[in-house]
C-alpha cells in the first residue's frame, strides 16, 4: 500500500507540474484484477487427420519481462532472437499432451526440457507421431514422440532456422523436409566501428509509393546480418538422419512439397536487397527442385515488387504459385493482364491463371480468367474446381465453379458482399485426398457441396452445417448451433455420416471440445474447462441494440457488476471499447455481429476487468464508418460518423438508467486509439479516454491506412481532419496514452504518442504517456501488463468513478 501511495503522490506531482518526467518500478493492479488477469487459459487444441487424438498445447498469459529484453534482431521486416535463430515474440506452449477422443483418456508428453517451450507442433501423415519444435536457451530443435511412447525425443542436434517461421514437410511418418542452420556457420558479422561511406537512397523517376513499414534493412551491416541469421540449409530427415538438400540459401515465401512427394516448390530471395520494402518483396526466384537439390525448372525471377496504391493492386509479376492439390506434380500461378493497377490498365480480365505439368517441358496452359483480382482455387478434380475472385473496392467475392483448362466458361455460384455476414453461405468444405492434400468435397456427380457457414443473423451468429444443390440452388441445413450457446465446426470427421467435432461455449462455459454425429443424433462433450474467472460468475453480460441519429442500427454487448441493482445503486461510471471499420452501405454496417453466448474470454486488451470495480462495460461498440454517396469514400466524414456513433452509444446506457452519461471514458487500442483521441478532441462526451498503440498524424502515414488507399498528396483535407495531433488545443477529458517500446506495426511508430503527448502538454492538456519496455504493437510481458491495468485502474479511478461534477 505504501508503494500506491507513493506512486499516487507521483502522479498529483506530475499532474500539478506538467513537464516532469518520471521513472517507476513496476505496480500491480487491484488484486480483483491481478487474479483475472492471471488466470490459466486453456489450451490450444489440434485434431489428427485420423480423428483419434486431440493434441492440448498449454499456454502461458505472459511471458517475463527478461524474456522480452533478451537481444533482438529487426531486418527487412522481422523480428528475431540471434541466440535462437527463431523469430522473437512468437506464440509458446509450455507443455503438451494427447487426448484420446473416443475414451477422453489424456497422455501427458514427456521428455520437454526445464525451462524450454514449444513453439510449433505437427501430427504425421497417418497421425501415429506428433513432431515438436521445442526451443532451448541456445536453439530450436526437433522432438518427435507416439501416443504409445509419449516421452519427447531430440531427432537431431542440429538447430532448425525458425527465423522465417518453423514447417515440417511430411514425406512418410519418418521423412520430412525442414531448415536447419547451416553447418559451421561460424561467427555473425560484427559491426563496424567506422562507417565506410554514407547511406545513400536515390528515387530514379519512377512512381513507388510505399506503406510506412518497420524494422526494414537500414545499411550493409544489416544485409550482411540479414543473410547470416536467414540463410538456411535444406534437409531431408530420414529415420533420424540428416541429408542436406541443395546449396544454403534465404527461403522466402514458398516452400512445398508436390503432392506425389517427388518436387519442391521453393522460393529463394537474393539481392539486390530493398530499404523501402519487407522481405516478402524482395526479388525472389520461384523454381522447382528435386529431393536431392536438383534445379527441374524455374518459373519466375521477380525483381523487387512495390505493389501500387489503390485498390485491387497486386504485383505484376507472376504471383501466388501453388501444387495443384489433385495432380501428382502440377504447379499454378497467377498473372496481373492490368500490370497490377487496374486503375491505370484496364482490361477485360485481371488475371490470368497458368499450369504446367512434370516434365515442364511444354508451353504453359491457361487454367482459367478472371474478371476481378483472382483470391484462390479450391480444386477437386480435372472435371470440377472453385475459381473464387475478389475485389477491395466493391468488397465483393464472387466464387465460380468450373472445368480446369477448358474453354467453358466458369458459372457463378455465389456473389457476396464482404460485409454482408447476413447473406454469407460460408465455405465449401475441404477434405483430404489420397495425396494428403486438401480439395472441395463434393458428391461424384458434382452437383452438391457441404457448406460451413458462420450464420449471422439479427439474432447474433449461430454457425451452421448445409448442403448445398449446384442445379437447384438450394440449401439445405443439416445442422445449426442451438439458442443459449455458441458452437463452431472444428472439424467434419466424417463428410459421409456427418460426424462432426465441433467447439461449444456459453456465458457461463469456457469453449470446450465436443462430437456430433447428426446421423444418430448424437453428442458428447470432450473436454470440461472450468470456468477460469470466478470472480466474473455472477456479472451480468447483455448484447444491446440501438439506432444513432441518422437511423443505423448499432450494436454493443454490455457488461454490469454481480447484484447490481439498478434502482438502489443507480446509475454506473462506464467504460466503452471500440474499433471503427468502414462500410459501403447502411444496411451491411448495421448488421449484428458476434454472439451474445460466447463465454467472455479476458485478455490483457480487454475493458471488461473494470466491471469489476464497479463500471458498466461497453465491449464491441459498433463504430462504422460508412459510405454516404455514390461514389464517396467512407473517411470523407470520419468525424460526423464518428461522432454520431459516440453519441448513441452515451444516449443508450444513460436511457437504460445503468449509465451515468457524465462519467463516461473511451477506450481502444491501434485504431481503436486514433478513434478514441478523436473523440476527445471533436466531443465533449467523455471524462476520460485510454489509447493505446495508435496513429495521431496522418500525415506520417501518407501512402494509405487502414482502408484509405488514397494519399495525403489526393486528399490532405480528409489526412488533416482524420488525424486527432491537428486538434491537439482542443482535447477535451484525461487522456492517459500508453505504447509498446519497440511497436512494429505498419503506421503505429511509438513517435506517434510522443508526439501527440508534446503536442497535449504543450497546450495544458490533462495527459500521462506511458512507454511499455520492450513491447510489440501486442504486449506479452507480465510485469507490463499488470502495470498497464494498474494505470488504466488508476486514471479510471481519478478522472471517471470519482470525476469531479
Amino acid at each position: 500500500m505504501k508503494t500506491n501511495h507513493l506512486f499516487s503522490a507521483l502522479l498529483s506531482l506530475a499532474l500539478i507540474c506538467p513537464g516532469i518526467a518520471q521513472e517507476t518500478h513496476y505496480q500491480r493492479p487491484p488484486a480483483v484484477i491481478e487474479e483475472v488477469a492471471l488466470a490459466k487459459l486453456s489450451p490450444i487444441i489440434r485434431i489428427s487427420d485420423n480423428n483419434q487424438w486431440a493434441l492440448q498445447l498449454e499456454r502461458s498469459p505472459y511471458r517475463s519481462i527478461a524474456k522480452l529484453a533478451q537481444p533482438e534482431l529487426k531486418l527487412a521486416g522481422m523480428r528475431i532472437s540471434p541466440e535462437t535463430f527463431n523469430t522473437s515474440r512468437q506464440a509458446e506452449y509450455t507443455g503438451a499432451s494427447l487426448m484420446n477422443i473416443a475414451t477422453q483418456e489424456e497422455i501427458k508428453i514427456e521428455g520437454i526440457p526445464d525451462n524450454a517451450v514449444i513453439t510449433e507442433a505437427s501430427f504425421s501423415p497417418s497421425s501415429n507421431k506428433v513432431a515438436l519444435f521445442v526451443e532451448e536457451a541456445n536453439g530450436v530443435y526437433l522432438y518427435n514422440c507416439t501416443p504409445e511412447q509419449p516421452v519427447a525425443q531430440k531427432v537431431s542436434t542440429r538447430k532448425i532456422n525458425a527465423t522465417s517461421g518453423a514447417e515440417i514437410l511430411w514425406i512418410s511418418d519418418n521423412e520430412f523436409i525442414t531448415l536447419m542452420v547451416p553447418e559451421n556457420r561460424g561467427k555473425a558479422p560484427e559491426k563496424p566501428t567506422v562507417p565506410s561511406g554514407p547511406i545513400i537512397q536515390e528515387s530514379t523517376g519512377k512512381v513507388m509509393p510505399a506503406r510506412t513499414y518497420q524494422d526494414l534493412l537500414k545499411n550493409p551491416y544489416d544485409e550482411q546480418l540479414f543473410d547470416y541469421y536467414f540463410t538456411s540449409q535444406l534437409v531431408r530427415i530420414k529415420e533420424g538422419i540428416v541429408y542436406e538438400i541443395g546449396k544454403p540459401a534465404i527461403y522466402g515465401s514458398t516452400l512445398s512439397l508436390s503432392p506425389d512427394k517427388s518436387l519442391l516448390l521453393i522460393a529463394t530471395v537474393h539481392r539486390p536487397y530493398s530499404y523501402q520494402v519487407p522481405v516478402y518483396n524482395f526479388p525472389q526466384k520461384f523454381e522447382l527442385i528435386d529431393l536431392q537439390g536438383n534445379s527441374i525448372y524455374t518459373l519466375a525471377d521477380n525483381p523487387t515488387v512495390n505493389i501500387p496504391m489503390g485498390y485491387d493492386t497486386t504485383s505484376p509479376y507472376p504471383r501466388q504459385f501453388g501444387w495443384r492439390s489433385d495432380q501428382p506434380a502440377t504447379v499454378y500461378w497467377a498473372e496481373a493482364q492490368d500490370k497490377g493497377d487496374p486503375k491505370q490498365n484496364k482490361t477485360d480480365f485481371m488475371d490470368i491463371i497458368y499450369q504446367i505439368s512434370y516434365p515442364f517441358n511444354s508451353e504453359k496452359q491457361e487454367v482459367a480468367k478472371t474478371e476481378k483480382r483472382f483470391r484462390n482455387i479450391l480444386w477437386n478434380d480435372d472435371a470440377f474446381a472453385l475459381l473464387i475472385e475478389t475485389s477491395r473496392e466493391t468488397r465483393k467475392n464472387r466464387t465460380f465453379t468450373f472445368k480446369p483448362c477448358s474453354s467453358e466458361s466458369p458459372v457463378l455460384l455465389f456473389d457476396v458482399s464482404t460485409d454482408d455476414n447476413y447473406n454469407n453461405p460460408g465455405n465449401p468444405l475441404t477434405i483430404k485426398n489420397a495425396y494428403g492434400k486438401y480439395i472441395v468435397y463434393t458428391n461424384k456427380a458434382h452437383n452438391e457441396l457441404l457448406m460451413l457457414a458462420q450464420g449471422a443473423s439479427s439474432k447474433g451468429d449461430m454457425p451452421y452445417l448445409s448442403r448445398y444443390n449446384l442445379k437447384t440452388k438450394k440449401n439445405t441445413e443439416l445442422w445449426r448451433c442451438e439458442d443459449g450457446y455458441y458452437e463452431t465446426i472444428l472439424k467434419v470427421a466424417n463428410p459421409e455420416k456427418l460426424q462432426l467435432i465441433t467447439s461449444r461455449q456459453s456465458i457461463t462455459e469456457p469453449a470446450n471440445l465436443c462430437s456430433r454425429d447428426l446421423k444418430k443424433k448424437k453428442f458428447a462433450q470432450l473436454t470440461h474447462f472450468a470456468n477460469p474467472y470466478p470472480a466474473m460468475a455472477n456479472v451480468s453480460k447483455q448484447k444491446i441494440k440501438y439506432k444513432r441519429a441518422d437511423g443505423l442500427d448499432l450494436t454493443a454487448t454490455v457488461y454490469l457488476p454481480a447484484g447490481y441493482d439498478k434502482a438502489k445503486d443507480g446509475p454506473l461510471p462506464v467504460l466503452m471499447w471500440a474499433y471503427p471499420r468502414e462500410y459501403k452501405s447502411k444496411a451491411e454496417a448495421s448488421q449484428v455481429r458476434g454472439s451474445q453466448y460466447m463465454f467472455t474470454n479476458i485478455n490483457y486488451g480487454s475493458p471488461v476487468y473494470w466491471v469489476l470495480r464497479g463500471f458498466c462495460i461497453m465491449e464491441n461498440v459498433e463504430m462504422p464508418i460508412v459510405s454516404t454517396s455514390e461514389g464517396a469514400e467512407p473517411n470523407d466524414d470520419f468525424i460526423e460518423q464518428l461522432t454520431m456513433n459516440a453519441e448513441a452509444a452515451v444516449k443508450v446506457i444513460s436511457e437504460m438508467g445503468v449509465g451515468d452519461p457524465n462519467r463516461v471514458a473511451v477506450g481502444g487500442h491501434s485504431y481503436g486509439a486514433f478513434m478514441t483521441a478523436n473523440l476527445l478532441t471533436h466531443t465533449k462526451l467523455f471524462k476520460a479516454g485510454i489509447a493505446r498503440s495508435g496513429a495521431y498524424n496522418r500525415t506520417l502515414t501518407p501512402f494509405g491506412f487502414q482502408t484509405e488507399t488514397r494519399t495525403y498528396w489526393e486528399v490532405p483535407e480528409i489526412y488533416n481532419a482524420m488525424s486527432p495531433f491537428m486538434s491537439a488545443d482542443k482535447l477535451h477529458g484525461a487522456l492517459l496514452i500508453i505504447h509498446g517500446e519497440m511497436d512494429n506495426n505498419s503506421g503505429t511508430f511509438p513517435i506517434q504518442s510522443e508526439r501527440l503527448f508534446s503536442a497535449l502538454k504543450g497546450h495544458g492538456a490533462i495527459a500521462r504517456y506511458v512507454v511499455l519496455p520492450y513491447e510489440s504493437h501486442g504486449y506479452a510481458a507480465k510485469e507490463n501488463i499488470l502495470h498497464l491495468l494498474y494505470e488504466c485502474d488508476l486514471w479510471l479511478d481519478r478522472y471517471v468513478k470519482n470525476a469531479k461534477k
